[in-house]
């Protein structure tokens, strides 16, 4: 039959997984780090996804597809709870866990948040300390950012990703040098305002790539 249904834009997608956590009828899964329409036949042609995609990688078309299967949607929903997959590297070679990493990026919620430890870090820092996949992205989400070239405060921003998530630790990694006192300002300010009482830590590296405490 030919019905409204989604479509998605892969070459747009970033791979947050928000859109699969809207869509109740469980129509969308993640694959290799994108998102798919997996099941067609579950697609009700509502597009709560659409709103949630801070790409707009989601649109809708009219095509020929299955008609909309509710009974076929509330069994799959009696029989799984559809648990979110852990996150896991991207890459053998990588330990980062989820894309995108930039702060002014980086959905609000995503479900590489829940139960994550989060690791808040100045962009140089990767460069500057040579062992930064191993020793400081392993088994964390990671955000960066530049307080100096990026314009506007990372506190909001951080604020909301604190507060509308189960995030277990903080980590926070900055470079020796005045500017980036910014982003440690900034991911304090945000636990302070979530209202949370969660484990964090500040981090400095030196120019010459020593960590200093």
């Amino acid at each position: 039959m030919i019905r409204k249904i989604i479509k998605i834009n892969k070459d747009l997608c970033n791979g947050c997984g928000a859109c699969a956590t809207a869509c109740h009828e469980g129509a969308i899964e993640m694959i290799n780090g994108k998102a798919e329409l997996t099941k067609e036949n579950y697609c009700d042609g509502l597009g709560d996804c659409l709103p949630t995609c801070p790409t707009r990688a989601i649109t809708f078309e009219e095509r020929e597809a299955p008609a909309y299967d509710e009974a076929a949607v509330l069994a799959a929903k009696n029989t799984s709870s559809r648990p979110v997959a852990a996150a896991t590297p991207l890459h053998k070679d990588s330990q980062l866990m989820q894309w995108p990493v930039q702060i002014k990026l980086v959905p609000v919620n995503a479900p590489y948040f829940d139960n994550a430890n989060l690791l808040i870090a100045a962009d140089c820092t990767a460069y500057a300390y040579g062992n930064f996949h191993n020793e400081f992205m392993r088994n964390k989400i990671t955000l960066i950012g530049c307080p100096k070239l990026d314009e506007g405060d990372y506190s909001q921003k951080l604020t909301q990703i604190i507060t509308n998530n189960n995030i277990k630790s903080v980590t926070i990694v900055r470079m020796e040098v005045p500017c980036c006192g910014g982003i440690e300002h900034a991911a304090k300010l945000a636990l302070q305002a979530s209202g949370k009482f969660i484990p964090w830590n500040v981090v400095t590296i030196s120019t010459d790539g020593r960590i200093l405490d």
